[in-house]
């Protein structure tokens, strides 16, 4: 088969190589789209490609229309909202991720943005620490797990908005009340899909119960916050504060108001580690051999 590795954004060289050796020990042949510019570059690249691997590029409709042979679409990664899982679908088109191979790299992000946010982002006068302060945690998977325990780790208190049965997470501080949550909790460490019920679900009825200094974390996406909402809390409540891995459309007028009180990366670096861009990008290679060897669709986000 011919598995097409799109990467707008490349992996490291590493994980090339491990992705190359392992589809190519498995009799599949590996094309390279590396820092392209133009989506005309990858409609034809799919033309005749029967897999591909992807990270944060887009697989649109027009894409799946392109990709006459495909069979199967690997987002090396957890989120997998730039795929159109309608198209893929409506062609047999299988959609995988890789969940948990990212993971430790956004927890330990998030943890870095506390501390950061926490020590007035690194400038003089006084911060707190992160030691014995509450920190609520939305979206309870592979990540949010790893950020509870670094967090337990440094002495924080942790709570876990669920609607879960209470026996799977019995180690952990519960609660099924949004309202509640925000105001108990120091730190709001968001870590959900965008999916139609979660866009916009963090909003100013919720930011502006947090206690004072409170600090909302979004390592996720940034549909999930109601912008304006976090503008309206930001504006009222001058002692909360927010930092995001996902810049939102109006960073530059947060970034205006409220000086340091916004943090935003330049670009989303959760995954940005040498390992976790390994690990993923070798997972999806996995993950095609066993698709084309036995038909595995464990990790199939489109059933």
């Amino acid at each position: 088969m011919k598995v097409l590795l799109a990467t707008e954004k490349p992996f490291a060289a590493e994980a090339v190589s491990g992705i190359r050796d392992i589809l190519e020990e498995a009799g599949h042949e590996l094309v390279l789209l590396e820092k392209y510019k133009t989506k005309e570059e990858l409609l034809a690249a799919v033309a005749d490609v029967d897999a591909m691997i992807i990270r944060s590029d887009k697989v649109t409709a027009e894409v799946v229309e392109a990709a006459k042979q495909l069979k199967l679409v690997v987002r090396a990664g957890a989120g997998y909202d730039n795929v159109d899982l309608k198209a893929c679908t409506e062609r047999k088109i299988v959609v995988m991720n890789t969940p948990g191979q990212n993971s430790n790299a956004v927890a330990e992000l998030a943890i870095g943005m506390m501390i950061y946010m926490s020590r007035n982002c690194f400038n003089p006068g006084t911060g707190s620490e992160l030691s014995g302060k509450k920190l609520g945690i939305i979206g309870f998977g592979n990540i949010g797990q790893l950020i509870a325990k670094k967090a337990v780790a440094l002495g924080m208190d942790v709570i876990i908005k669920t609607d879960e049965i209470k026996e799977k997470h019995q180690r952990w501080n519960m609660t099924f009340s949004f309202d509640k949550l925000y105001s108990s909790c120091d730190f709001i460490s968001i870590n959900i899909p965008a999916t139609p019920m979660t866009k916009g679900s963090v909003k100013y009825e919720y930011l502006v119960q947090m206690p004072k200094g409170g600090c909302l974390i979004n390592t996720a996406r940034k549909e999930l916050i109601c912008e304006e909402g976090l503008m309206q809390a930001l504006t009222e409540r001058p002692d909360l504060k927010y930092a995001t891995d996902i810049a939102p459309e109006c960073i530059n007028e947060l970034k205006e108001k409220f000086g340091n009180r916004v943090f935003a990366t330049p670009k989303k670096m959760g995954a940005e580690t040498s390992e976790a861009n390994i690990n993923a990008g070798l997972a999806a290679a996995h993950q095609i051999v066993k698709y084309f060897e036995i038909g595995c669709v464990k990790f199939q986000v489109n059933k």
